[in-house]
């Protein structure tokens, strides 16, 4: 079978990793931009470098957007995956260089040597996504598929207001750009990932009979699974992977829904939602393929094979 073609937006970030550690298991990775977000874009371009180093790959990682289009960020998720992002484990400069090309350009130049080849992954908030598409508004035209990792669909977030999720809250408007240009992407939204976690036990075997890739991934998540287990949050949650599950190999959805989906910019307490009309009461083209099941023993074996575990 063809390996898919990818191009990975990101901001390494602990759940990040992993859904790197899967693409390259189980795909080709064009380039991997990179953007602000789970923390600073020193630390983001940093932990790419330090991924793809670990990986033995040769994967461009282009350097992006250091803040949101309009407004600075309100919170980062440093409590979440340490503040360095990789659990404050303290990796060294990695010898893989960033490249020179910014993220946005870089997003333009490959859809443009590869058209309709490129699934573009987005794990990150969209700033970088939004930019290209301000710079060139048809970059959806090339672009194979669009898989988001962003949203909560029907309200219970996981940042300060309520009803956003972190991707999305921390920058709507990159969000807003990104929903209403392109016609059709696959949204696997946070609720997803709950209901998609790993149970704990089953996850430390497979760390346990992993390679140098398990030992790296279950140095850096210490401090998230720490941070969820006092949330309440049971299990290995990973958004990103999940994600990267469904860019990779589209049969891993059991259930999904079109629907119009938008992104709230103005509401006090809103800002930053996932507005989804469930009753098509707008008359609004559904863009969004909101996943709703998974296959989750078909996930679980490919982040088992991605940790090199099976």
């Amino acid at each position: 079978m063809t390996r898919p073609q990818l191009l990975i937006d990101t901001d390494p970030g602990v759940d990040d990793a992993l859904a790197i550690l899967m693409a390259h298991a189980h795909a080709d990775v064009a380039g991997l931009s990179i953007a602000a977000g789970n923390v600073g874009l020193e630390h983001t371009v940093h932990n790419a470098r330090v991924l793809v180093e670990l990986l033995g790959a040769t994967t461009p990682v282009f350097p992006g957007c250091a803040t949101p289009l309009v407004r600075l960020p309100e919170e980062d998720a440093a409590f979440v995956h340490g503040r360095d992002g990789f659990g404050d484990v303290g990796f060294p400069p990695p010898g893989h260089p960033a490249a020179d090309e910014a993220a946005a350009l870089a997003l333009l130049r490959l859809t443009r040597e590869r058209p309709g080849e490129l699934t573009l992954v987005a794990l990150a908030p969209l700033t970088n996504v939004a930019l290209a598409l301000r710079l060139d508004p048809t970059l959806p035209q090339r672009v194979r598929r669009l898989v988001i990792m962003g949203g909560a669909v029907t309200g219970h977030g996981n940042t300060s207001r309520v009803p956003a999720e972190f991707n999305i809250g921390f920058d709507p408007e990159a969000a807003h750009v990104v929903f209403e240009a392109f016609e059709e992407f696959d949204l696997v939204d946070w609720e997803l990932t709950l209901r998609h976690a790993f149970d704990e036990d089953a996850f430390d075997g497979w760390l346990a009979a992993g390679d140098a890739r398990a030992a790296f991934y279950g140095s850096i998540c210490q401090v998230a699974r720490q941070t969820n287990r006092e949330r309440g949050r049971r299990g290995i949650i990973a958004a990103d992977a999940l994600a990267m599950a469904v860019a990779i190999d589209p049969a891993v959805v059991v259930r999904s829904e079109r629907r119009a989906v938008a992104i709230e910019l103005d509401g006090r307490l809103t800002r930053g939602a996932t507005v989804v009309d469930w009753a098509g009461r707008l008359g609004r083209s559904a863009n969004a393929n909101v996943v709703l099941e998974l296959d989750q023993e078909r996930f679980a074996a490919m982040v088992r094979r991605a940790l090199g575990a099976g």
